[in-house]
């Protein structure tokens, strides 16, 4: 009797930890992709908003928007010639984005992939899965990026552009903007360019859904953790190397 009595106990222990770990845990439904645009232009001098970027253009010391995601469901109700196009990347083919004036031009400065027809090709792929219409998913997306490049992330990549940036810095730093925990909820990509590891991006988890004003802060702490990915890599300066 003694020994089920302590088997019962052993599995309760357990279930209460599975549970604690889940309300400190949350799931991720969506990721916040920003990109650092001078790493991504490295090698890509073709594409018009590399051309024509420059050390004083906003995007050389700033994150760039690249998408927002749902997981795990992309060309939601898209037809299949819109479908194979974008597949065949011939973005700038694909049906315009239509949004007001100021957000249009709020977009143009924080996504340059858009020279490129990259806003055209997130919708069609993402954003038609975001129970939004265009100008409440890219709304949505440049305030995200906006309040991302405000806050201390935003600084510690700005003060290293040309130096490197460590997983324990990136993390402390998304502490300090977005509450303990955040920096547990996002992962840096890097890529190797002549001997050098550059940051390309960070992606990061959401929980929830898109709807609603929540900020990052509370968006982040409803989503599950990840693994933290490259360790360290150099922010990238503008122009190639």
């Amino acid at each position: 009797m003694r020994i089920v009595w302590l088997a019962l106990c052993g599995i309760a222990f357990l279930c209460l930890s599975c549970l604690s770990s889940l309300a400190r845990d949350g799931r991720t439904t969506f990721i916040l992709a920003a990109s650092w645009q001078p790493a991504f232009c490295e090698g890509r001098n073709t594409l018009p908003e590399c051309r024509s970027q420059t050390a004083d253009r906003d995007d050389a010391s700033r994150f760039s928007l690249h998408g927002l995601w749902r997981m795990r469901q992309s060309y939601c109700g898209v037809a299949e010639a819109d479908k194979a196009r974008d597949k065949q990347r011939g973005w700038l083919a694909l049906p315009p984005v239509a949004l007001p004036e100021a957000l249009a031009g709020r977009l143009a400065g924080l996504m340059p992939g858009a020279q490129s027809g990259l806003d055209r090709h997130e919708w069609l792929k993402h954003g038609t899965c975001s129970n939004l219409d265009q100008s409440g998913y890219f709304g949505l997306s440049v305030s995200l990026m906006e309040e991302l490049n405000a806050s201390a992330v935003g600084q510690l990549f700005r003060d290293r552009i040309g130096k490197l940036v460590r997983e324990a810095e990136v993390k402390a730093a998304f502490a300090q903007a977005f509450g303990a925990g955040a920096g547990e909820r996002v992962r840096m990509s890097c890529r190797e360019d002549g001997g050098r590891r550059l940051v390309v991006e960070l992606t990061i988890g959401l929980g929830g859904e898109l709807k609603g004003d929540a900020g990052l802060a509370e968006r982040i702490a409803a989503a599950g953790s990840t693994k933290f990915g490259c360790p360290e890599g150099e922010v990238d300066a503008a122009g190639f190397q």
